[in-house]
């Protein structure tokens, strides 16, 4: 017989996988013929911080890992660096979720914003020390902010339209824990 809780987990696995496969589509169409003066949000890692935030075990390293090296081979970013970051940001968030779970949405949004403002600062730093080129900062700064202006959306669809939620103080299951 099928775990209900296992089979829960994985669901919300594969439908993870597939909204960041879609806004990948999404952002790989060639929907706008003009030259981008201002970069556009990250949907897909406001997407992925939302969730972590809310349901860790549905999104995990291993998965955001994946999705996220996938994204820098088909968006031709240095591989494995937005796959890094990724790991890094929602690893620190995971392993606060406990502390975070009681915060308001406000503490929380400006929380999200401070861990994107420190993936730039890390990849910037990385891509310095590598001597790769880097893109400028002050456009890796305005998508991280418009990244944090787009993130009540991701939150408010991660809870409203895809019913993830965080966990009451007693709601974990052990085959959550476990996967």
């Amino acid at each position: 017989m099928v775990d209900p809780y296992a089979a829960r987990l994985w669901g919300y696995r594969a439908l993870f996988a597939a909204m960041v496969a879609v806004l990948a589509i999404v952002r790989l169409m060639p929907l706008d013929v003009a030259p981008a003066t201002l970069p556009g949000p990250d949907a897909i890692l406001a997407l992925t911080i939302a969730w972590v935030m809310r349901r860790p075990a549905y999104a995990p390293a291993w998965l955001v890992v994946a999705l996220f090296l996938a994204l820098d081979l088909l968006l031709q970013r240095p591989p494995g660096l937005g796959a890094l970051a990724a790991l890094v940001a929602t690893e620190f968030l995971r392993r606060r979720q406990a502390a975070t779970r009681a915060l308001p949405f406000l503490l929380e949004w400006v929380l999200a914003t401070a861990v994107l403002l420190a993936m730039v600062a890390g990849t910037q730093a990385v891509l310095a020390l590598t001597i790769s080129p880097r893109p400028p900062l002050g456009l890796d700064i305005l998508r991280a902010l418009f990244t944090a202006a787009v993130y009540p959306a991701a939150v408010a669809a991660t809870v409203w339209l895809f019913k993830v939620r965080r966990p009451a103080p007693g709601d974990y299951g052990g085959s959550e824990a476990r996967a």
